[in-house]
C-alpha cells in the first residue's frame, strides 16, 4: 500500500472534512453573499470576492494572486457566469499550491543516510508546539521507529513537564534537565543519548519566546551549533509550529521566526476549531516553506501530513 493510502483512509479523510468545516462554511457563506442575484462574474463580484479572500485569512498578497488569475481567465473567456466560480476558485488555489516548493507527502519519510534525523521544534508558547512533538512522535514509533525527545524549552517548568506528559503517553525516551538549564545542553545530552539508544529520530522542543529576536536568534543558533558538534549538519529540519486560528497573526510569527532561524517545514494546528482556515493557503503561497502537517483535532491521529490536493478537496467539498 502506498504512503499516499496510508495517510489518507477514508477515517483521515473524513477527519480533514470535518476539521475544515467551519473554514469552509464560513467561506462559502460570505461567497454566497457576494453573487446573491448576479449571474456574471463581473468588476463587482471580484471585488466582492477580494473581501470574501482577505476576511477568510488568506492574506492580501495571496489574495491579489488569485484575483489576478481569475480576472485573466474572464477577459479570455469573456463570458464566466457565477455558477462557475466555485470550479474556478478551486482550480486557481491549487494551482498557486502547487507552485510551492511543497514535495507530496514528505512529512513522515525519513530521508537515506541521516540516522538519527534531527528535528528542531520552534514556535510561540500556546500554539501546540509540545502538542505537536508529542504526536508526530506517535506517528514515528508507528512506523516502528526509535524516538528521543529533547526538552531544550528550560524557560518554563510546565514546558519541561507536558514534554514529559507526552514521551509517557507515547512510550519513548525523553532527556531533560533543570528549569533554567542551557537549552543547548540539553540538546547536546538529547544527541548524544540518541547515538547510545540507535534512535532513528530526535525531536528536540525549543522555547517559544518572541519578544526580543536578537535572543531568539542567539539562542537557536548557539543550540544547532552545540548540535553540531555532536553530529553534523543538524537539525536536519527545522519545524516551525503555528497555530492556525491565530489568522494574521501565524504570518506574523512566521516573519519573525523565519527571520531568526532557517525554517525548512511549517506545522499549522488547530484548524478544526477555526473559521480561519484559509491561513494555509496565504502561508503556503506568501513564505514558500512547505506545509508538512496540518492538526486537524485533537486526537493523537490528527496531525495528518499535509496535500495540497486532499487539503483543496475538502475545503470545496459541498
Amino acid at each position: 500500500m502506498s504512503l499516499f493510502k496510508k495517510i489518507f483512509s477514508p477515517q483521515k479523510k473524513e477527519t480533514l472534512d470535518k476539521g475544515l468545516e467551519k473554514t469552509k462554511n464560513n467561506f462559502f457563506s460570505k461567497l454566497g453573499k457576494a453573487v446573491a442575484g448576479k449571474s456574471k462574474v463581473d468588476d463587482d463580484v471580484l471585488d466582492d470576492l477580494e473581501e470574501v479572500l482577505v476576511s477568510s485569512d488568506v492574506g492580501v498578497d495571496t489574495t491579489l494572486k488569485i484575483i489576478t488569475r481569475i480576472e485573466a481567465r474572464v477577459a479570455r473567456d469573456k463570458y464566466v457566469g457565477t455558477d462557475e466560480l466555485n470550479g474556478i476558485l478551486r482550480e486557481e488555489i491549487a494551482g498557486l499550491l502547487s507552485e510551492t516548493n511543497q514535495s507530496e507527502n514528505s512529512g513522515l519519510n525519513i530521508p537515506s543516510g541521516k540516522k538519527p534525523y534531527v528535528i528542531m521544534v520552534v514556535g510561540v508558547n500556546g500554539v501546540g508546539k509540545t502538542t505537536t512533538i508529542g504526536k508526530l512522535a506517535y506517528q514515528y514509533r508507528k512506523q516502528g521507529l526509535k524516538v528521543v525527545l529533547g526538552a531544550a524549552d528550560t524557560f518554563r517548568a510546565a514546558a519541561i513537564d507536558q514534554l514529559q506528559v507526552w514521551a509517557d503517553r507515547v512510550g519513548v525516551p525523553i532527556v531533560k534537565q533543570q528549569m533554567g538549564s542551557d537549552p543547548a545542553s540539553v540538546a547536546f545530552d538529547t544527541l548524544s543519548s540518541a547515538i547510545t539508544q540507535d534512535a532513528d529520530v530526535v525531536i528536540i522542543d525549543t522555547a517559544g519566546r518572541l519578544h526580543n529576536k536578537v535572543n531568539l536568534m542567539n539562542e537557536l543558533t548557539k543550540v544547532k551549533r552545540v548540535m553540531q558538534k555532536v553530529i553534523e549538519n543538524t537539525p536536519h529540519e527545522v519545524l516551525l509550529v503555528l497555530d492556525g486560528s491565530t489568522g494574521q497573526n501565524a504570518f506574523e510569527q512566521a516573519k519573525q521566526f523565519t527571520k531568526a532561524t532557517e525554517v525548512t517545514a511549517l506545522a499549522i494546528t488547530k484548524l478544526d476549531g477555526t473559521a480561519k482556515g484559509g491561513v494555509v493557503i496565504g502561508i503556503s503561497d506568501q513564505f514558500k516553506i512547505p506545509v508538512k502537517y496540518i492538526g486537524v483535532g485533537e486526537g493523537i491521529e490528527d496531525l495528518q501530513v499535509f496535500n495540497k490536493h486532499e487539503f483543496v478537496d475538502s475545503f470545496f467539498k459541498i
